[in-house]
């Protein structure tokens, strides 16, 4: 008797041959948050750096205010529910669970690291308003990455590692233009938060491809067990 096919396993989140690459730029930003938090650390003013960006971004954000309050809506809770339900949809219409999970989880870990950081920095702006990291730059950027996620299964590692830095990128620093530019953060923070979805969505990725490898590790042997005792009830 013929065995009935198995069904396809899913595809994993960090192929193989991105792993190595993606883990040294994680561990590179992780650094990076911590560092800018050493730093700043207790400050409620802009430091030297933030100084000469912030002039050239009020600016900018002043004459394009429509623009950068989209932006800044899209890391608002109502706008960045919907981004994301929208990408789970996405993710499980084309059959990407553990893309649908990295979503979820992904972006929702960003998050919760930022929460978690800004009290122990304790960098402040405008009075008694924690700034760093930036949690909208942080979501955005993961967000993106995980839009990327969707299709770079389909590259060369060389080209998939482009796409995925070169669109996080991009989007941070569109959504670091639109917080340090409508005065909601400095500009470090902004590169803290860009950082911390740098290093959160490939560690979240890799959990997600283990904890589903390891579940139907242990299911395989299960499910092989099932078709030979169902054949010695026949035989009963």
């Amino acid at each position: 008797m013929s065995r009935a096919a198995a069904p396809s396993e899913p595809l994993p989140v960090l192929p193989s041959a991105l792993r190595r690459p993606v883990a040294a730029v994680a561990v590179l930003a992780a650094l990076v948050v911590v560092v800018l938090g050493a730093l700043f650390a207790g400050d409620s003013a802009a430091g030297s750096l933030d100084s000469r960006l912030l002039p050239w971004l009020e600016s900018s954000t002043t004459a394009a205010r429509p623009l950068a309050l989209t932006i800044d809506f899209a890391g608002e809770p109502v706008g960045l529910a919907s981004l994301v339900v929208l990408l789970t949809v996405i993710s499980l219409l084309l059959r990407q669970p553990r893309t649908a999970a990295l979503v979820l989880l992904g972006t929702g870990l960003t998050i919760s690291v930022t929460t978690v950081i800004k009290p122990l920095v304790d960098r402040t702006i405008h009075g008694d308003f924690l700034s760093y990291p930036s949690g909208h730059t942080a979501s955005a950027t993961a967000l993106a990455m995980t839009v990327v996620v969707l299709a770079w299964h389909r590259l060369r590692p060389a080209a998939a590692l482009a796409l995925l830095y070169g669109v996080a990128l991009v989007v941070g620093a569109a959504a670091a233009w639109a917080q340090a530019g409508l005065s909601a953060h400095y500009p470090t923070d902004t590169v803290g938060g860009w950082c911390t979805a740098l290093a959160v969505v490939p560690a979240t990725a890799w959990l997600i491809d283990w904890y589903a490898t390891r579940r139907r590790a242990v299911g395989g042997p299960g499910v092989a067990v099932a078709p030979a005792r169902q054949g010695r009830d026949r035989r009963k």
